[in-house]
């Protein structure tokens, strides 16, 4: 089946939230559930300032470890900002890039996304590329037309073998916080719509094997139902991923769901 070559893809954005005692006792408790899900990828973002507490609880775990953003330039005059080679040195695999609010509160382009993803790569980590649309581009129809242009403009110029490196995120911005899913038709339409994008960019066995995730008030209740559809590879998990029980609880239902398929 396409996209399920391994198995589900559960990634955690802590956002600004959590003391340092905080980061590690979730972190902790995430580790310990891990042996559970040893079937999925598991990649926990905590902030800036926990980057370091949390790399080190999760030092000989299986659980990966992630920034939630980063800035295009490797060094140089770039007050308060990081760069792909200080996160890496700091324990980081993955980034976040163009989640929908570095877009919406911070004025993040597909401009800026497609020379974060740039320094992403050249720095060996693994982006995940966040897509969306707004709640009036979803009412007038115009939500394939939003997700054609943030992927065209996000991966330009970027050669079939970067694909192997990136992971792509859909989170409609109107479901982010609010306690509002897209269903599992919604969500699946435009996961197939992404994936049949990659394919005609980059080839039908790459498209296959792209990881593409679903963000948007993800809930255990609502994980295996979404991850039942045949595009949606795991979930990029925002408030939920703040309560230990709750994240082990959606990757566990996306689990489920997935070995049902084997």
């Amino acid at each position: 089946m396409a996209g399920r070559d391994r198995g589900p893809f559960i990634a955690g954005n802590w956002k600004m939230n959590l003391t340092l005692p905080e980061a590690r006792g979730l972190a902790q408790k995430i580790v310990e559930a891990g042996a559970e899900l040893r079937e999925s990828t598991i990649v926990l973002f905590p902030p800036f300032t926990a980057l370091a507490a949390v790399g080190g609880t999760l030092a000989g775990s299986a659980i990966g470890l992630g920034a939630q953003d980063l800035f295009w330039e490797d060094q140089g005059a770039y007050t308060g900002e990081v760069s792909g080679p200080m996160l890496k040195e700091a324990g980081c695999a993955y980034v976040l890039i163009g989640h929908s609010e570095r877009r919406q509160v911070f004025g993040e382009t597909d401009e800026t996304v497609n020379r974060k993803l740039g320094a992403a790569l050249r720095s060996g980590l693994s982006p995940i590329v966040c897509v969306g649309e707004v709640l009036a581009e979803r009412e007038s129809g115009r939500t394939i037309e939003r997700i054609d242009a943030q992927l065209a403009a996000g991966l330009r110029g970027f050669a079939p073998e970067d694909l192997e490196r990136v992971v792509l995120a859909y989170e409609p911005v109107w479901a982010i916080g609010t306690g509002k899913t897209a269903s599992p038709g919604q969500a699946e339409e435009v996961h197939a719509h992404v994936r049949r994008r990659l394919e005609e960019r980059y080839g039908k066995d790459r498209a296959s094997c792209a990881i593409i995730l679903y963000g948007g008030s993800v809930k255990p209740a609502n994980s295996y139902p979404l991850f039942k559809e045949k595009n949606i590879d795991g979930f990029l998990v925002g408030g939920a991923s703040l309560d230990a029980g709750g994240f082990v609880g959606i990757a566990g239902e996306a689990l489920r769901a997935y070995r049902e398929e084997k």
